[in-house]
């Protein structure tokens, strides 16, 4: 007598076929990533967000327009916030071949600014002349306490301590000089003398 339980399941090749066709029976669709585009879902965000401050209307007529000057603005806004913290990026480069330009550590301490600015400009090394005379003249803030220098801070953080117009064209005058192509001539620092002499005075503001 044969006592082994009897195998009920029987298996339906077409009922099995159906199934997988179905959609409805697909449980691992679930466990996969959707294939998202970040640039159109971004597009949809900042589209509603426009036409939530704009309206439909609005934006159905001159929603390009309004996208284009908002990228206008943000790509001002980021030259404008780079200008801010980094000027000389904006500057063109001095010629590395240029010998008569000695570039050394931008310091204020231990320079006999008097005596070097004067072989300086004996030697018409007038480079050399402006960059000595920027150097004192933010040694001669720190010692009135008007600015607290520091080795790593930027003219520009300078330019806002100050807040003088005179110091102000005197700092562009030495960026230029300093990281841009522009001539250091006897003339240019004859002028920043008198821009160096309106700071000491307080100059205008």
């Amino acid at each position: 007598m044969n006592t082994s339980a009897t195998d009920t399941l029987a298996y339906n090749i077409d009922l099995v076929n159906t199934w997988q066709a179905d959609p409805s029976y697909y449980y691992n669709r679930g466990l996969l990533t959707p294939d998202i585009n970040i640039m159109e879902w971004l597009s949809r965000q900042i589209g509603k967000l426009l036409q939530e401050l704009f309206g439909s209307r609005v934006m159905s007529e001159y929603g390009e327009v309004i996208l284009i000057v908002l990228v206008v603005l943000l790509l001002l806004f980021l030259v404008w916030f780079i200008y801010k913290r980094r000027p000389s990026l904006f500057l063109r480069s001095y010629s590395q071949t240029d010998i008569s330009y000695e570039v050394s550590e931008d310091t204020i301490y231990g320079i006999d600014f008097e005596k070097a600015i004067s072989h300086a400009v004996t030697s018409e090394n007038y480079r050399e002349a402006v960059r000595l005379l920027y150097l004192q003249t933010l040694k001669l803030l720190n010692d009135e306490e008007r600015i607290v220098w520091q080795p790593y801070k930027t003219p520009t953080q300078y330019i806002y301590e100050v807040r003088m117009g005179a110091f102000s064209r005197l700092t562009d005058h030495f960026l230029r000089v300093r990281y841009g192509n522009f001539e250091a001539t006897e003339m240019l620092f004859r002028s920043m003398c008198a821009l160096q002499s309106e700071v000491k005075k307080g100059g205008d503001t």
